[in-house]
């Protein structure tokens, strides 16, 4: 099975997860392996090959949002859940019900997210979305996994914090 079959799906999805956007998604995606068919003869076996896929396409992604100067990211659970839900997750509980429906705390969860730092969304989005262990993230971002499990602590507690704040409101 080549690179491209192993990995489609999971580019695909990180992809969309950080653009909230199927075609630009697609796009980027499409994007990821010709620079992985491009530049094949550069991976030195250091790490597995779907971590240095990943790299590129978190690379991508991030290219992609800055060049469109847009700060939001991060990506759909699928469905909409609840805030308290959302909150236990965060703080290391399990995965909410994906059939919980509400908009208007799910839209409070992505200005949350919105306003956490870079690092920190990369990170948690590839932790919590998209259930990457702490070293592979270190891989993918090329730091420790110490500054891994730290940027997913700051994360989850600025999320957690920014959430109360605006339920208080």
């Amino acid at each position: 099975m080549s690179p491209v079959q192993e990995n489609r799906h999971q580019v695909l999805n990180t992809c969309y997860r950080f653009l909230l956007d199927r075609e630009d998604a697609e796009d980027v995606a499409q994007e990821v392996f010709i620079e992985v068919f491009q530049s094949i003869h550069l991976f030195k076996g250091e790490s597995k090959l779907s971590t240095w896929i990943y790299r590129i396409a978190v690379t991508k992604c991030l290219d992609e949002l800055k060049k469109r100067k847009r700060q939001k990211r991060i990506s759909a659970f699928g469905k909409f859940i609840r805030l308290e839900d959302i909150t236990n997750w965060i703080s290391g509980g399990t995965m909410p019900d994906r059939n919980l429906n509400a908009k208007e705390e799910w839209n409070e969860l992505l200005k949350a997210l919105d306003r956490i730092p870079e690092n920190q969304r990369v990170a948690f989005t590839l932790s919590k979305m998209d259930g990457f262990s702490n070293k592979e993230i270190a891989e993918i971002m090329k730091t420790s996994i110490s500054a891994v499990e730290s940027l997913i602590s700051r994360a989850k507690s600025k999320v957690i914090k920014v959430l109360n704040e605006n339920q208080k409101k």
